[in-house]
């Protein structure tokens, strides 16, 4: 795939919105979304009104680091064969089995009490952190190689607009349902977001480009299945800067992501208001972003589409600075959450085309788990860790105004590999056209 702007007009850009596969990645992306909810904002909102410390509810944010670990277990996902579900197929048979264990890890943590049985409730988390990042290994997979190389701008886009409805539906959903009939009941519920991508498999059978796994039959070969996949990556010129982008592009905005609804407490913010302009507002807005992303990710082409989303997300920080030093507004808090969540949008659907494209279509699941994995550990490690007692420490409006200056070493060293050439050098076939 050329990562340069090809001569399309306007409708050959978004004709791929209304193809099967586009379609397809919408669906999985639905499911892939709602975990996250359900451990992130919503998490976070509930151990706040129970009255838990900063601290301990940016500790939290560790269950989040489960999805880091998913590279160690990801070949699983392309080599091994499950028994009776197999025989749907490889990626069909894992989407449903992920799917059955995300339902089960929320229901459980919808019957857990963090103020009664902190331990509980930790342990809950990080179970639906273990049953979401396996969904997210399958769904990644899945999605990449349903995809042809021209659709992988649109794909991701529609991707990201299934992600953004299942997590900000998921999201809503909870905080309304739980101010009426509880926490418990709202979970319960939230667990049939996964039937999405389980009936999408079942109806769109084996994506169009897998390759079957070679079958294993000793050790050897299986200890070759698990290096494989990560001694191919690392063997491409500029593989191991590639990886360091990848690591740090994201660090600022993965502290802060983390933290809006701390301060949005802190603001006095009720949950009906929460529901309206945080996530009202912040779903159209990141809509609108993911439209443009796709548009833009075919028309830029794929550098300069991905060095303005590096830009747009260092800045959208600032907006939460400024909503801090102005308190509780609506309008601040409209306006804060909108320029996040179109510079989210945006980059969300080209950083993931980038992403998708580095991927080797033999090892698909194992490379993009790795890819995905790596590009949020750093901010999550940092936010569990540090983020609680940095607010405390410096204040909202000091915090926010350093993950801008964080997220800017990623938007340099993007620049220079894209002046360099290992942009181009370090794609997988996953980018090809022809594989």
């Amino acid at each position: 795939m050329s990562t340069e702007a090809s001569d399309r007009n306007l409708w050959d850009s978004v004709r791929p919105y209304l193809e099967k596969e586009s379609l397809a990645a919408f669906f999985v992306g639905m499911s892939s979304g709602f975990p996250y909810a359900m451990i992130g904002a919503t998490l976070t909102t509930r151990l706040a009104q129970d009255g838990i410390d900063k601290k301990t509810v940016t500790a939290f944010t560790l269950a989040f680091l489960v999805y880091n670990l998913k590279v160690f277990w990801a070949w699983v996902v392309d080599g091994v064969r499950l028994p009776l579900l197999g025989r749907m197929g490889q990626r069909v048979s894992w989407m449903l089995l992920a799917g059955a264990l995300v339902m089960a890890a929320v229901a459980n943590l919808a019957l857990v009490d963090p103020s009664a049985d902190l331990g509980a409730t930790v342990l809950a988390a990080v179970l639906v952190g273990v049953a979401g990042a396996t969904f997210d290994i399958v769904i990644d997979a899945y999605r990449i190689e349903t995809l042809k190389p021209y659709q992988l701008g649109t794909g991701s886009g529609m991707s990201q607009y299934g992600w953004r409805i299942g997590s900000a539906g998921a999201g809503a959903f909870v905080l309304v349902v739980s101010a009426r009939y509880g926490w418990s009941a709202a979970y319960l519920i939230c667990a049939l977001f996964a039937l999405p991508a389980m009936l999408t498999a079942l109806v769109l059978g084996e994506p169009s480009r897998h390759r079957e796994p070679v079958g294993k039959k000793g050790l050897g070969e299986v200890f070759t299945a698990i290096i494989g996949p990560f001694g191919e990556f690392f063997r491409r010129s500029g593989a191991w800067l590639v990886l360091v982008f990848i690591l740090v592009h994201k660090v600022g905005d993965t502290l802060a992501n983390l933290t809006f609804r701390l301060l949005f407490n802190d603001l006095g913010f009720t949950n009906d208001e929460i529901a309206i302009w945080d996530i009202g507002v912040g779903f159209w807005a990141y809509l609108i972003g993911i439209f443009i992303g796709g548009i833009a990710y075919t028309r830029m082409g794929l550098k300069n589409s991905v060095l303005l989303a590096l830009v747009l997300m260092a800045v959208s920080n600032l907006s939460f600075a400024a909503l801090a030093a102005a308190g509780h507004s609506n309008l601040g808090m409209a306006g804060a959450i909108g320029f996040e969540n179109l510079a989210s949008g945006y980059g969300g659907v080209v950083v993931v085309a980038y992403f998708s494209a580095l991927c080797d279509l033999r090892y698909t699941a194992a490379q993009y788990a790795l890819i995905s994995a790596s590009a949020s550990v750093v901010g999550r490690f940092a936010t569990g860790t540090t983020a609680g007692g940095l607010i405390e420490a410096m204040g909202y409006v000091n915090f926010y105004v350093l993950t801008t200056l964080l997220a800017l070493p990623g938007v340099v060293l993007f620049w220079w590999m894209g002046r360099s050439g290992l942009v181009e050098a370090a794609m997988g076939t996953a980018g090809e056209e022809r594989v």
